[in-house]
């Protein structure tokens, strides 16, 4: 029979990650298996760098934790060695570093995950990797809201000239 202290400190743990799967913009859930210790490390430096938390964790606690926050469609990928990162500001950020790593570290699997509060299969996190960050996004938008403003200065500017030019 299990321990009493063990099974509330599982319940915490449980509790935790059912926090982290809600608060998250997105959770990523890799396969981390075939790693060695120096490619984890630096894996974990640029996710860190990013704010994101990445955390090895047991498939039964993130199942659990799952079904506690209303996301059990995450149990279809929580097979093998799980690592779970929890991106709470940046929903791209965790799909885009674990991607680029997958890219040159064939060993890191991308299975899935939530992205604000849905689940998304490795296909869709890895078209999320390719997406444009917030700042590219943004300053694309920008460009296109300055496009008419622009055009109609230069408009005016080329009647002005053309009118200094016959007077």
């Amino acid at each position: 029979m299990a321990n009493a202290k063990i099974i509330a400190a599982k319940q915490q743990e449980v509790e935790e990650i059912a926090t982290k799967l809600r608060e998250s913009a997105s959770s990523v859930v890799t396969d981390y298996r075939g790693l060695n210790v120096a490619q984890v490390t630096e894996l974990r430096k640029s996710l860190r760098e990013a704010g994101v938390e990445f955390q090895v964790l047991k498939n039964s606690l993130v199942s659990r934790a799952a079904a506690s926050a209303e996301l059990s469609d995450l149990d279809a990928v929580l097979t093998g060695p799980t690592a779970v990162a929890f991106s709470k500001n940046d929903a791209v950020a965790a799909a885009k570093i674990l991607n680029d790593f997958a890219k040159k570290n064939d060993a890191l699997k991308l299975k899935g995950g939530i992205v604000e509060g849905r689940f998304v299969d490795s296909e869709q996190v890895k078209a999320l990797a390719n997406l444009p960050s917030r700042e590219g996004l943004l300053s694309m938008l920008l460009s296109v809201l300055q496009a008419p403003v622009r055009n109609f200065a230069l408009a005016v500017k080329a009647v002005a000239e053309k009118n200094e030019a016959s007077a």
